[in-house]
């Protein structure tokens, strides 16, 4: 019987092993340690979960009034957009589902470098009972809540992505300068 369990244990981490989970933690590259962070309402929602998932990731934010450097990449968050539009509707042609979104358009400034656009959108649906007003209302506040979150998430996978995808187009021009160089020097 003991034997039975212990293969049966054994065999549940080898397959869960091989399933290729693993947790989502990003390493943060030098370049963006410190980073400016600007916005046209530094203390709205989408500001302040942005700054919560910037100091997740062990990211140090300098105000941009204290700091003017250009040594400093910088995060500014140039628009967003909340909309609510039907995704469905009942038979008698009354919202049975709606949809919310939130998007925000944003620029990273790597010093050196160049600026590199992000557009984040994020999208959540929820049901229209029209007997459970409460409820529904209830529902649409915790979505509200959980939407610049979720994109703040989203913003901050992006902002790694470009500054690993910059990194990795200056490493491309060197080695193209090298060889160019290279090929120069032997004619």
């Amino acid at each position: 019987m003991r034997y039975r369990i212990l293969a049966v244990v054994s065999l549940a981490a080898i397959v869960s092993a091989g399933c290729g989970y693993h947790l989502s933690t990003a390493q943060v590259p030098n370049e963006i340690n410190t980073i400016i962070f600007h916005s046209k309402d530094p203390y709205g929602q989408i500001s302040r979960a942005v700054r919560a998932e910037l100091r997740l990731h062990d990211i140090t934010i300098v105000d941009d009034a204290k700091v003017k450097s250009a040594t400093l990449p910088s995060l500014r968050i140039e628009s967003s957009l909340e909309n609510q539009k039907t995704a469905s509707v009942f038979r008698d042609g009354k919202t049975a589902e709606y949809q919310m979104m939130l998007s925000v358009h944003a620029q990273v400034l790597i010093p050196g470098k160049d600026y590199y656009p992000i557009e984040v959108t994020v999208y959540r649906s929820f049901f229209n009972h029209p007997l459970k007003a409460l409820a529904k209302d209830a529902e649409r506040k915790i979505i509200r809540q959980e939407l610049p979150q979720q994109l703040a998430q989203q913003l901050v996978r992006k902002l790694l992505l470009s500054v690993y995808a910059a990194r990795e187009a200056d490493n491309a021009l060197n080695a193209k300068l090298k060889k160019t160089t290279a090929i120069g020097g032997t004619s």
